[in-house]
């Protein structure tokens, strides 16, 4: 039996519930793992509410870090008693030990922590396949300026990191000072407090009126129109997420008027669609933690049993950086 998370029905964190569920032996293709620690993402709280909707009753989570405990047949990446990470559907990681399939699971290397490895993945490949692969027609080079929503938040502390390394210039986003300051202190070249200030006059401003080649939006709603005014002529808008809610319906002429610019829908599960990838993907992310010009930062532990206050603290943005639960 593993202690779980559990929701019956969507709605609000008070639908997050603690239960024993028996665990099998992993069949063809699975592996079973115990968890170490298991990281908190906001497409929990869409899977928790029904923006993603999930056939009812679900287990919820996307990611965690822990021991490989057994391997069904055909897996020969992993090993039992190997350190191992993940970024993975089903849901269902918010628990004590789990089966899933083990195309998504990568070994842990030594160097790094359980906790980091928890924390990392999900929103380290997200970072990766937004910096590295959602590009705009024009490609990016060193100098160039690139727009960040939630720039404090788990994916953008690390794409502010990432981004520096990269030479590339990142505008960050955020609801307070305090959370400007910790994004200009994790690599961003600017940030801007869009609860008192324009954010799209004040990039205009930073790139002397020229606007940044990309966009990334996690938030969806609530910055969709002044994020397209930051976009220069042939300019990407990558939306990967909607804390806010969704994007309104709008006029592809929209696109046209504003510069002949592109949008695009990105989601991790279609960058990690084959075994090949994902591990190109981590190995990747792996190198850039373990060189040290990307810290992940876990500015929040909680208990599994305290998994609703968990939500309700990331809901309210009340975090910062990334948030583990411990089984």
């Amino acid at each position: 039996m593993s202690l779980a998370v559990q929701i019956r029905q969507h709605g609000g964190p008070e639908e997050l519930a603690l239960v024993d569920l028996p665990v099998g032996a992993p069949g063809p293709g699975e592996v079973l793992i115990r968890h170490h620690a298991i990281g908190l993402n906001f497409i929990d709280v869409y899977h928790r509410t029904g923006l993603y909707p999930l056939s009812l009753p679900a287990g919820i989570g996307m990611e965690a870090a822990g021991v490989v405990q057994a391997v069904g047949a055909g897996v020969t990446h992993l090993a039992p008693g190997d350190r191992a990470v993940y970024a993975s559907m089903p849901p269902g990681s918010y628990c004590e030990m789990r089966v899933l399939p083990a195309q998504c699971v990568c070994r842990l290397p030594d160097a790094i922590g359980f906790d980091t490895g928890a924390a990392m993945m999900l929103k380290g490949l997200t970072a990766q396949y937004l910096l590295k692969k959602t590009r705009p027609v024009e490609g990016l080079q060193a100098g160039d300026h690139v727009l960040f929503h939630a720039a404090a938040g788990g994916v953008g502390l690390i794409a502010c990191q990432w981004a520096k390394a990269l030479g590339l210039q990142l505008i960050g986003t955020a609801g307070s000072d305090a959370k400007c300051r910790l994004a200009l202190d994790n690599g961003a070249a600017h940030a801007i407090n869009y609860c008192r200030e324009d954010f799209a006059a004040r990039v205009r401003e930073i790139t002397g009126g020229k606007g940044v080649k990309v966009v990334y939006d996690s938030v969806g709603k609530d910055t969709w129109e002044k994020s397209l005014e930051c976009l220069r002529p042939l300019g990407l808008m990558a939306s990967f997420g909607n804390a806010s809610g969704p994007v309104a319906p709008f006029a592809p002429g929209l696109l046209g008027a504003k510069g002949s610019l592109y949008v695009t829908r990105q989601t991790l599960f279609t960058h990690i669609a084959t075994r090949a990838s994902v591990q190109a993907m981590a190995e990747d992310l792996f190198a850039v933690v373990a060189s040290g010009q990307v810290r992940v930062h876990i500015d929040q532990r909680y208990p599994l049993a305290e998994v609703q206050q968990a939500h309700r603290d990331l809901e309210a943005r009340k975090t910062t950086g990334s948030t583990i639960l411990t089984p």
